[in-house]
């Protein structure tokens, strides 16, 4: 099966480690771009089979999570991809790695939820809107961010990437009111009206104001007094 780009929106190159790029093989992001126009047949993703995954790790530990996705739609035309788009809840984010109910988890998820991470008071809803899709090509290894080493340090690109990828996917991603572009390679598969797809890949955090602990302003790393940028990202989608 072979998709061909949808539109002609091709990311311009940009910095760190958010979406997977051609250029350099490496995760890109960008500002935001032009959303892709709905052609063709639509069908709805379903919000019990899909999901977003996170790790967020600093130098002394890890956490693992997810937040649902509540609803989205994906629009095809044959074989080829025209648009798509989801939102996701993010007062629903779980955290995985501790018994929800705790005193640890309700420290932990507060915190997550106030101005220094997601500020979901005012920003509720986080969304990703598709810009273009567009075959995989991709020789040799991709690019890894050089990170602080610890026992923690975060799972690099190489590390967080799905098995052979078929497509590059672009897209707009809106977190606390802030819409960057990101593009990542992407397992997409569609038979007979429904569509899968998995992804894994790595954000910069502080892109979307998530600054909290930001390690750059770390000037002595050996403290550990600090969260590690990088945030490991896979998505699971079913659509139908």
């Amino acid at each position: 099966m072979q998709f061909i780009k949808t539109t002609a929106l091709i990311l311009s190159s940009a910095l760190m480690v958010f979406a997977c790029g051609q250029k350099g093989k490496t995760v890109e992001t960008s500002e935001a771009q032009d959303v892709a126009k709905a052609e063709g047949k639509t069908i709805s993703i379903d919000p019990e089979s899909s999901k977003v995954s996170w790790t967020g790790y600093k130098p002394t530990g890890k956490h693992i999570g997810a937040i649902p996705i509540t609803n989205g739609e994906i629009s095809f035309n044959g074989d080829e991809i025209t648009s798509g788009k989801f939102e996701f809840n993010i007062k629903e984010l779980k955290i995985e790695d501790i018994e929800e109910g705790t005193e640890n988890y309700g420290k932990l998820y507060g915190h997550l939820q106030s101005p220094d991470f997601f500020d979901a008071a005012n920003h509720p809803k986080a969304s990703f809107e598709v810009t273009s899709v567009e075959p995989f090509q991709s020789a040799g290894k991709v690019d890894d961010k050089n990170e602080y080493e610890s026992d923690y340090t975060p799972n690099t690109l190489s590390e967080q990437m799905v098995e052979n990828p078929t497509h590059w996917i672009s897209g707009n991603l809106t977190l606390r009111g802030t819409s960057k572009n990101i593009k990542f390679p992407a397992n997409v598969k569609l038979n007979d009206g429904s569509l899968t797809a998995k992804a894994g890949f790595n954000i910069d955090r502080t892109d979307w104001g998530l600054s909290y602990g930001d390690e750059s302003s770390v000037a002595d790393k050996a403290k550990d007094k600090f969260i590690y940028n990088t945030v490991n990202v896979s998505f699971e989608i079913q659509a139908d």
